[in-house]
Order: C-alpha cells, then structure tokens, then sequence
C-alpha cells in the first residue's frame, strides 16, 4: 500500500462523488425555483424523514441545538425547572436547557455504552424535573425502555437527543421516534449531513408537533399573529434538497460504518491497553464515531496514555480525536458559581471515560487498507509500550 494515502477522520468528498449527480440535480432544482425559504423540498424532506423513523411528525430547523431548545421550550420548560440528562457529550444538550433558565441535572454514564445509566437515573429525579434527554451518544442507542419506564412513573416526558444516531435502533425501533419528542442534527460530519448546518426535531403527538411548529416561527402560526415568545429556526431549502438526495442511502451509510467497526474490532482486540466500544446486544449501532478507550492498568494517568496514541497516530498521518476530554459538570459555565446553575453528584464513569476516550477515523468511505494500517499503528504503540 502506498503509505501517502490520506486517512481523514470524516470523508465528505469521497461521498459526495458517489452521489453527485442526484446531489446536483437537488440543487439545481431549488436554485431554479429560487424557493429558498420553505421552498418544497423542506416538506418533502420532513415527510421522508417522518417515514423513515416511523413517526407522524417531523419538523426542519436550523440546527440540533435548535432541535433540542425548542423541544424544551415546546414542553414549557423554563426558570427552575430540572432537566436530566449526561455530561458525557456535546454543551448543546445542557445548554439548550440552561438558555432557557433551566437548570441541567449530570447523571452518570455506563462504562461499556457512554450512555446514560438507568441505574442511577431515579436517585436525579425530583419533584422540579421536568425533562430526561437520554443522548444516543457515538451512534449507540440508550437504553430506552428502561429509561422511558422511569421516566413513565414519574410523569416526566423524554427528549432523545439522536444527533448523532439516525438510523439506530433499541428493541427494534428507530432512536427519535422512542420517546416524547426527538432531536436530530444534520451537521455535514453526522451520518446523514447536509452541506451547511440543518437539525429536525420529530414526534408523535400532535398537539406537540403544533406547539413546536409554532415556537419554530417565532412563536406564529399566522404572520403577524404572534401567540408565544418564539424562536426564527429553519431547515433552507437548499439543505433540504441535499438531506432529499441523501436519506435514501443513509441505510446504505450506516452498514458501512458497521463494517467498518467490525473490522477494526477484529483488528483491536486483545491489543494490551486498548478497549474496544461496548455494543448493546438490544440495540443497532451505527457508529457516528468509534471510539476505543486507552487504558493503563486500574489506574488513571490524567489521558496521558491517549494523548501519547494520538501523538502517535498523527505523526503517522492518522487522524484521531477526543470527544470529550472536559465532560461538561467540569466546564467552567456550570462549575459552581459559574454563569449557569447545574446539579451534580459523584460520577466515576465519566471522569474516567474523559481520560481514556479516543476515537478513530469513522465514515463511509474507509478502505481495508486504512482500516489495517490504523490497527498496524496502534498495534505499533502497544508493542513499543509493552
């Protein structure tokens, strides 16, 4: 193999020339309609999406931090109230709820999932709780009949945050259409992007879909008829148009990157110091990132071990990243006495995911010659540690 090959961590240009003619012609039709607002393809979009994840529902916004505030804000979430959720992912999760004056509550991951842990989600429940958003994080659904189960006998709706798990599924159905409301973000690097930013959010209830149409567009279902304090959240048309093209082949998509980490797990395992991801045996996986952990020993060393790996990889011309290296009970906006309130108790398993968490290059396009010389690296790291 020539060894020059590039290894990137996301590979938007190797998909694009696979589906170029249907990408084009999309484009060609909104630019030609000059519809950029709202133009037809958005609801055709929404009505493909709603199909695919089996719900009646499905709205475009501008983005998934979108998605998720104005799900909240659909909910009459507002000053006070507690939402739960983990601080083992993106800001986006939380802050959406601290916007809005909410007050985000961190409970505990599983260490095998990166998920929210039902285990410990009840003792997060108070009588000011107002929402549970389970994030389906790194493509890996969330044990959602569990957690909708707690969530059930407290009364409390379920947002999922599916940004980075469309295409996933627990027990046979579709993450985003599980709980009360699902989010979903169509950022390029997201197993189906746009060429922009694009977010959904999608439901089964009506009255809710309405409610979220309505904060959508500023708080109007009539032009110059405001009847609440809204938001301006759009999907563009010329977005809609390229997420058209590419929703047929997201199946297509998400196998690939199962393939993909099928094989780089038969590569992984039994490397010293290396944990390969955890998969839930009721849940489809779909790998957004595939992300290993770095572990020495039963101690912890701050990820210096990780960082050595990605030091490793990168001066062999593999990329790698750390999502997320500070979970978000440890950034500075939620710190005590930071600029927005959070709750938090003791949580060990995502201090220590924090530390060891690396993930590899992940997408449509990997090849089995850089899959082996990702493996052939570590491999090489491992040996040179032993």
């Amino acid at each position: 193999m020539n060894e020059r090959t590039p290894i990137h961590m996301v590979d938007l240009k190797g998909q694009y020339d696979r589906i170029a003619t249907d990408i084009d012609a999309g484009i060609r039709r909104v630019i030609e309609s000059s519809a950029y607002i709202r133009g037809p393809q958005v609801g055709e979009f929404e009505c493909a999406l709603a199909g695919y994840l089996d719900v009646p529902y499905a709205l475009g916004v501008a983005n998934g931090t979108d998605a998720l505030q104005i799900a909240l804000m659909a909910l009459g979430i507002g000053p006070g109230d507690e939402v739960v959720t983990s601080a083992f992912t993106f800001i986006a999760t939380a802050e959406a709820a601290a916007l809005l004056g909410a007050v985000p509550v961190f409970a505990d991951i599983h260490p095998d999932t990166f998920n929210l842990d039902p285990a410990g989600l009840e003792a997060c429940i108070t009588p000011r709780t107002r929402a549970i958003v389970p994030v389906h994080l790194f493509g890996q659904p969330a044990r959602m009949d569990e957690i909708a189960a707690i969530a059930e006998r407290h009364g409390i709706p379920v947002i999922e945050d599916n940004a980075q798990a469309i295409g996933a599924s627990y027990l046979g159905r579709r993450t985003g259409g599980i709980g009360t409301i699902g989010t979903l973000s169509f950022f390029p690097s997201k197993n189906l992007g746009c060429y922009g930013d694009g977010g959904a959010v999608v439901t089964r209830d009506e009255d809710l879909y309405r409610r979220m149409r309505l904060v959508a567009n500023h708080g109007s279902a009539r032009k110059y008829h405001n009847e609440v304090v809204g938001v301006n959240s759009r999907l563009d048309t010329l977005q809609a148009a390229i997420l058209q093209a590419k929703l047929p082949h997201l199946d297509a998509y998400n196998a690939a990157r199962r393939a993909a980490a099928d094989r780089y797990d038969a590569l992984l395992s039994g490397i010293r110091g290396i944990r390969i991801p955890g998969r839930d045996p009721d849940g489809v996986h779909v790998f957004h990132q595939y992300t290993i952990r770095v572990t020495v020993g039963d101690g912890i060393d701050g990820g210096a071990a990780r960082d050595d790996l990605a030091a490793h990889l990168a001066a062999a011309g593999i990329p790698s990243a750390v999502y997320y290296p500070v979970p978000l009970h440890r950034l500075a906006v939620f710190a005590p006495g930071g600029p927005a309130t959070a709750r938090f108790g003791a949580l060990p398993h995502t201090e220590r995911a924090a530390t060891e968490v690396l993930s590899l290059p992940m997408h449509t396009e990997l090849t089995e010659e850089q899959l082996v010389r990702i493996a052939e690296t570590v491999a090489g790291w491992a040996a040179d540690r032993a």
